[in-house]
């Protein structure tokens, strides 16, 4: 059986939309519509890169200078949707669930939505976790170590696909065969999830170390502790330990913790420079800083996850005392004692 036979008759092209035009979904946009087999379509708001797209095949928003496959259209018509065999979920976390909610109703319903965004849906659920409660719609989670402007540049880059069930799996390999983009496979889907989330924390956290010592043997230091927490609170959430291992895991965690292109990255280090202001809080969007206080503020309370002892709590303080010294947050966070051995479950 053809690994598309399920959900469509074979008599058209399968026609893959994302929701969004910036730099993500363009760059996935591009590697898929090089195939030439698919309909590839951004589904924007942006009446300029609309046109821009359309009529010059240029994002000059995003990718000025990176000519785009002539296959790629966008269109602010969301009737798109109705035909559509992938839909890719490109915008901020902050307001996807919103946005699905919204425009549920020109949704094929045999359509398989992609989350791509890194960050929690509402309520302190997953975005999957709330989308699956508006929409009858496969859910499947695409995360990895993903700078957008190396995917348009042919750079190979891994991909974690994840969904409950497995059965999904050869339709990704189908549609990212012979590209740059390499996949592997999980059915863990809460802890795909967490680990897009996590990794930004630890991200800001690092990028503190670095800014105060450039000492490979401490970053190292760090960077061990960052993955046994990560671990533990995985378990604690119900997702698996061993997603670490997936490019969601360890693969993202490394690219945004230790690459100065990460905005979250760039954060931890003007944090630790003293160049952290009010101005820079308030009018960036940092997934980690958002990440890091939902997290403590409300998730890890009403799950009962201790905090206390976690480098997690002390990146809270920097963000929410005012009169926090930064010049002892590596010194606070060696002091508290590494994640215990027997609070984890092996596999």
């Amino acid at each position: 059986m053809h690994p598309f036979g399920h959900f469509t008759d074979m008599q058209h092209p399968i026609k893959i939309c994302f929701v969004g035009s910036g730099a993500i979904s363009t760059a996935f946009a591009q590697v898929l519509s090089k195939k030439e087999k698919y309909l590839v379509e951004l589904v924007s708001i942006e009446q300029d890169v609309i046109q821009s797209i359309n009529k010059e095949h240029l994002n000059k928003k995003y990718f000025p200078s990176i000519p785009l496959h002539t296959d790629i259209s966008a269109t602010d018509d969301l009737s798109t949707f109705e035909n559509a065999d992938f839909i890719f979920l490109g915008i901020p976390s902050t307001v996807i669930v919103d946005y699905v909610e919204r425009n549920k109703e020109y949704f094929n319903p045999k359509a398989l939505l992609v989350n791509m965004a890194k960050g929690f849906g509402k309520e302190d659920n997953t975005i999957p976790e709330c989308l699956e409660k508006i929409v009858p719609n496969p859910i499947i989670s695409f995360k990895g170590p993903s700078f957008a402007r190396e995917i348009i540049n042919n750079v190979p880059t891994g991909m974690t696909v994840s969904a409950k069930s497995s059965k999904y799996n050869d339709l990704f390999r189908e549609i990212f065969q012979d590209t740059t983009v390499y996949l592997d496979f999980n059915t863990d889907l809460i802890g795909t999830e967490l680990t897009s989330i996590l990794k930004n924390i630890y991200a800001i956290i690092l990028g503190i170390v670095d800014a105060h010592y450039d000492a490979p043997n401490l970053r190292s230091l760090v960077i061990t502790r960052s993955i046994n927490e990560m671990r533990y609170l995985l378990s604690r959430f119900g997702g698996k330990e061993r997603t670490m291992f997936n490019y969601c895991g360890f693969g993202d965690f490394s690219l945004t913790a230790l690459n100065d292109m990460s905005r979250n990255r760039t954060l931890g280090l003007l944090i630790g420079k003293g160049f952290f202001t009010e101005y820079i809080s308030e009018k960036v969007v940092l997934e980690g800083k958002i990440a890091t206080n939902f997290f403590v503020e409300k998730i890890a309370k009403k799950r009962n996850i201790r905090t206390k002892e976690l480098m997690l709590k002390e990146l809270y303080k920097v963000f929410n005392n005012k009169h926090y010294d930064i010049n002892n947050f590596v010194t606070r966070i060696l002091e508290s004692e590494p994640i215990k051995e027997d609070l984890f479950t092996w596999f």
